[in-house]
């Protein structure tokens, strides 16, 4: 399991240090004429913390602090990693279409409440939430536009008052 660690997270960081030196194309400062982040920005710094952590589970394989007990890959394991997997498929397949405000909260109705278990509060708090916040955080302060697919003449009060 070690070795797998190792590999894994030295293919993540070489991974990383691509992404971070392929965004550097675009302006990763603040952009002043824009008023926001250059658009290489959270390109550039995700891949940068992807890289530390990874850095980070390189480090720890090393100085000996991991313990393994039981199989790492066991089939329920697969086959829980696969359904979410093949959910986020389905979910980016249909973002074009149905937009990202309706497509993500259906995949965290999912998730939460049919996948998770969870209970219907905390389901309708993220569901509901996550989307307002992503909106105001994408579309309002960085104004960076996610696609809205069949939802778009809704979204035109919200440009007029925020734009």
């Amino acid at each position: 399991m070690l070795t797998a660690d190792r590999l894994i997270a030295a293919a993540i960081m070489a991974m990383s240090a691509y992404f971070m030196w392929h965004a550097t194309i675009l302006p990763i400062g603040w952009n002043g004429m824009t008023g926001g982040p250059g658009g290489g920005a959270f390109p550039f710094w995700l891949s940068a913390i992807m890289f530390a952590c990874a850095a980070g589970i390189l480090i720890r394989s090393y100085a000996g602090k991991t313990e393994y007990s039981g199989n790492f890959f066991d089939p329920e394991t697969l086959q829980s990693v696969a359904t979410v997997a093949i959910a986020l498929v389905i979910t980016i397949a249909v973002m074009s279409w149905l937009g990202a405000y309706v497509a993500l909260p259906l995949f965290m109705v999912w998730y939460l409440k049919i996948f998770g278990h969870h209970g219907w509060l905390l389901t309708a708090i993220l569901s509901i939430g996550t989307p307002i916040f992503l909106f105001f955080f994408f579309e309002v302060t960085l104004k960076i536009l996610l696609p809205k697919g069949l939802t778009e003449p809704f979204f035109i009060p919200l440009y007029a008052a925020f734009f």
